[in-house]
C-alpha cells in the first residue's frame, strides 16, 4: 500500500510547526498512523521540520 497525500494531510492537521522526527512519531502513534506511515516517519532524517512544506517535500523523497 502506498500512502497518499491526502492521507498525510488528514494525519498531520493540527500539527504545530516546527517539528522534530520524535515529535512525528510521537504524533503518528497517538493519531491512528498506519504501519507505513510510521515507518516512512522513523526513516525522516533526524532534523527538525519548519513548515508542512518542507515535511511534505521530505516524505516525497522517501515514497
Amino acid at each position: 500500500m502506498t500512502v497518499t497525500g491526502v492521507q498525510w494531510q488528514e494525519l498531520l492537521a493540527g500539527l504545530d510547526y516546527p517539528v522534530s522526527r520524535e515529535d512525528l512519531i510521537r504524533w503518528g502513534q497517538e493519531n491512528g498512523a498506519s504501519t507505513e506511515m510510521l515507518q516512512m516517519l522513523r526513516a525522516l532524517p533526524a532534523e527538525q521540520f519548519d513548515s508542512p512544506a518542507e515535511l511534505h517535500e521530505t516524505l516525497g523523497t522517501l515514497a
